[in-house]
């Protein structure tokens, strides 16, 4: 079975795991420290600050924006659970705004219209490795006065116009097991305010600048070195890896049939954490064993509106997002990770041929 993701680790991993183990540091120590001035650099942004996860990343990254009870932020409700989820997690609540057919990601032209006086803060998801379009975004946030939280989870190494992901506002990042670059678990924030990096790091850590004096109410979301050494192996290897990954994007598009491949608007570069096609004429669950039954693993990223998930529903959430609705029946998602060979794109194709 040609698997949806498989995670790559080599040598690199076993020599940096092994470093910190020698060390008997293995708590959050220099390893993470270098693996955030890394992950700035890749991001280019002044600062990066490590997290337990990429669902922590948002929680802080909201926490250090003052987003709380009463307040409302404007996000996607085509996106895993944790953006949404994050923002319940401070006492605020995410405002759905539909998304474009064609990226996959919030309609800048819809936002304006959902900002209310509650709305503190603009969180777009880069979906499947692919930027939001973030100058519209960025222009909605400068003219009300909102911050900008990029769910750039899946978006490791991706641009818009020039720019990294997690570089326009506050970027949030998942190191999770089947992410482009992976650290087995955890997440990292970026920004250039200094005092957003600094907040974040007081919240991680019990709300500590020094060991056992705690100044405000904080968390244990750190990161361990641990994870830091894997991450770091992956790291210098992530430009690779999207380089497979799109030369794979690529031949697939040049070859697949019946489908609506994705594509990438003018001026951006994809990170392809998904390649994620839509079945307008086949039946999406017979798609899906007649792949199987050939060999090709798939997956649907994601079934259901976070808006109409239960936990949204007991909230008292009842909208109806059309462009959402209509694409979360559709999308499919193949294979595309850098371990796919040529004879594994070419089972691809036969099997996405005979739906």
């Amino acid at each position: 079975m040609i698997a949806i993701s498989k995670p790559q680790f080599g040598d690199e991993e076993l020599a940096l795991v092994r470093e910190v183990l020698e060390s008997g540091v293995v708590a959050q120590g220099p390893k993470v420290a270098q693996f955030e001035e890394e992950f700035a650099a890749l991001c280019s942004t002044q600062y990066a600050v490590a997290a337990s996860s990429g669902t922590t990343a948002l929680h802080l990254a909201l926490l250090a924006h003052g987003i709380g009870p009463g307040d409302e932020v404007i996000t996607s409700p085509f996106t895993f659970i944790a953006s949404a989820n994050s923002v319940l997690f401070t006492g605020a609540m995410p405002r759905f705004v539909d998304i474009r057919p064609d990226t996959f990601n919030i309609d800048p032209a819809l936002i304006e219209a959902a900002i209310t006086p509650r709305t503190k803060a603009i969180m777009p998801v880069h979906l499947y490795g692919l930027m939001a379009d973030m100058t519209p975004i960025m222009e909605i946030a400068e003219r009300h006065g909102l911050a900008v939280i990029e769910d750039a989870a899946q978006a490791h190494g991706a641009s818009y116009h020039g720019r990294k992901a997690g570089s326009f506002g506050t970027g949030c990042f998942s190191l999770y097991a089947t992410k482009n670059m992976t650290s087995a678990e955890g997440g990292m924030v970026t920004t250039n305010d200094p005092q957003i990096a600094e907040q974040v790091k007081l919240l991680r850590a019990h709300g500590s600048k020094v060991r056992y004096y705690h100044d405000i109410l904080g968390y244990n979301f750190r990161l361990t070195d641990l994870h830091a050494a894997v991450g770091l192996a992956q790291l210098r290897k992530l430009e690779h890896f999207n380089t497979i990954r799109s030369q794979n994007a690529e031949f697939l598009n040049q070859h697949l049939q019946n489908v609506i491949t994705p594509q990438v608007p003018a001026g951006q570069t994809h990170a392809w954490h998904q390649y994620t096609i839509r079945l307008t004429h086949t039946d999406r669950d017979s798609a899906i064993e007649k792949l199987k039954a050939q060999g090709v693993g798939s997956a649907v990223f994601y079934p259901v509106p976070v808006y109409r998930q239960k936990v949204y529903l007991d909230r008292g959430y009842d909208q109806s997002l059309p462009v959402t609705e209509e694409i979360t029946k559709q999308v499919l998602s193949l294979p595309i990770h850098p371990a796919l060979s040529s004879a594994d794109l070419e089972t691809i194709i036969e099997a996405v041929a005979s739906l």
